[in-house]
């Protein structure tokens, strides 16, 4: 690794720099900010960009050797669409530095196992999230002490439910999300609270879903209670009933096998496709050799850099059902006047991304080298085991929602400028890209991958580290992001539609 630049391919016709340079230095033509850019050849005008050995953008001008390269001189182009289908992708053999591969968690009548042991609160409408957040709000810590085994009880409110379609995506996604948490494997019970009149009907729900009313799922209505004070007494009620029978659930040994990761990024910088997301990648791995299962999203993040999932897939029909979504997405941006290569944001820029291609590029190393084992819709419920896609936006908290309704009992997340995250009812693990992040917010990220920079430690190291801490977490070790408190008002369902 050279003392200044990092290339990251042979055929790279750029470089990433590992300390501010200054006109002059080192050959700069002009100040590079950390994690920029340098040209390491003259670069012709229209002539790719290439960094990973992947193309992430075209000239504008002629570009000389040592001039910074960002927005100004870098242009996005439509991608290549030719893609390589493989059915025989062989991952690389993975060598684990141990033979951990179990962890302490909630086995469910259903065969599943949880990381938490939550009583949830969920809404079927936004007229009914004031109700739902003051019965969770009765139950503190120490109302709840009492029951050791319960991890907290949580409201999971939304502003949907009504003015919408009755069918459609849309609908579909909210009633994936709901059904989804509360089937969650984190979730040990479900107060479903309604309104009454919303088109999302509660009845409909269980119908559609075949749930049954007991001890560990109950529903209220508040046109039926006859208003807002009575609801909340009524539900206030329901939990304490439901709390001992979630109590006498207890942790037990289970196999890594059980655990399914939501693979997500946030605030990303040119380092998170260096460090954070390839050592996560590399967790991801050891997770699936363990039989666990690793869920990537962000569909718009992964624009540009489809071709090397689709090369990963395990059979043809697996590829369609990506490419499927890719084009959806086209469709579906077009339709309401954008573009998918509306990206990156302008803390990314800042960070040293420069075009949507660069950011997927980087954002897929948090999917390793496993086979790619299969495609769904957002919130659906994963089947699969090993590496698989779920579609979602990239913005991280209808990502998450999504990942957790599809199963998900522990999210790993990415960052690079730094993301204020958490997630519940899966903890939500924090990795950051950089030394100087994880330094400024030390409060809030849970690894620190800048020792690939800073230490020369290997990405499979941080890897081992961060795989090591998914089971430490699985069994109860609380992350930053839940010592902090946050979860709460980060379930956001993916709105899907017009409002009406």
């Amino acid at each position: 690794m050279d003392k200044f630049f990092f290339k990251l391919s042979d055929e790279d016709n750029v470089a990433v720099v590992r300390k501010s340079l200054k006109k002059g230095e080192l050959g700069a033509l002009s100040q590079i900010p950390f994690g920029h850019k340098i040209s390491t050849s003259l670069i012709s005008k229209d002539d790719p960009i290439i960094k990973y050995g992947q193309i992430i953008g075209y000239a504008k001008y002629d570009i000389n050797l040592g001039e910074h390269l960002h927005t100004h001189n870098i242009k996005y182009m439509d991608v290549d669409k030719n893609y390589d289908f493989s059915k025989d992708y062989i991952p690389k053999k993975i060598n684990s530095y141990t033979e951990n591969s179990n962890f302490m968690g909630f086995k469910r009548l259903n065969g599943t196992v949880g990381t938490r042991n939550t009583i949830a609160i969920l809404t079927s409408v936004n007229c009914s999230a004031t109700a739902a957040r003051m019965i969770a709000e009765h139950f503190t810590s120490d109302k709840i002490k009492a029951y050791p085994n319960v991890d907290n009880v949580t409201a999971f409110v939304h502003a949907t439910g009504c003015g919408m379609a009755d069918s459609g995506d849309g609908f579909e996604a909210l009633q994936r999300v709901l059904w989804g948490y509360a089937k969650n494997p984190n979730v040990a019970g479900v107060l479903m609270v309604g309104l009454g009149c919303e088109i999302n009907q509660i009845d409909w729900l269980l119908e559609s879903y075949q749930i049954k009313k007991g001890p560990y799922f109950q529903v209220l209505n508040i046109q039926n209670l006859c208003g807002l004070r009575k609801t909340v007494e009524k539900g206030i009620e329901k939990i304490k009933n439901m709390l001992p029978y979630v109590d006498k659930i207890t942790r037990k040994l289970c196999p890594a096998s059980n655990l399914v990761v939501g693979l997500q990024c946030g605030g990303s910088d040119a380092w998170s496709g260096i460090t954070a997301n390839p050592a996560l990648g590399h967790a991801c791995d050891l997770l699936v050799s363990k039989g666990g299962t690793g869920v990537l999203s962000e569909t718009p993040e992964i624009y540009g850099a489809e071709h090397l999932l689709i090369r990963r897939a395990a059979n043809h029909k697996i590829s369609k059902k990506l490419i499927e979504r890719i084009e959806w997405w086209e469709s579906y941006t077009k339709r309401n006047f954008g573009t998918m290569d509306n990206n990156p944001s302008p803390g990314n820029k800042i960070g040293g991304l420069t075009t949507i291609l660069e950011k997927s590029l980087g954002a897929v190393s948090k999917a390793g080298t496993s086979k790619l084992n299969g495609v769904y819709k957002y919130a659906e419920i994963i089947k699969d085991k090993g590496f698989v896609f779920m579609d979602s936006p990239g913005y991280d908290p209808a990502s998450v929602t999504g990942q957790i309704a599809s199963g998900c009992n522990i999210i790993a997340f990415t960052t690079g400028r730094g993301s204020a995250f958490g997630s519940k009812p899966s903890p939500c693990i924090k990795i950051a890209s950089s030394f100087g992040l994880y330094e400024r917010m030390s409060e809030d990220m849970d690894v620190n991958a800048g020792v690939i920079l800073n230490k020369n430690h290997s990405i499979e190291e941080v890897g081992q580290t961060i795989y090591n801490l998914i089971l430490s977490v699985a069994s109860g070790e609380k992350t930053k992001s839940e010592i902090q408190g946050l979860g709460d008002y980060e379930f956001v369902p993916w709105q899907i539609g017009a409002v009406m």
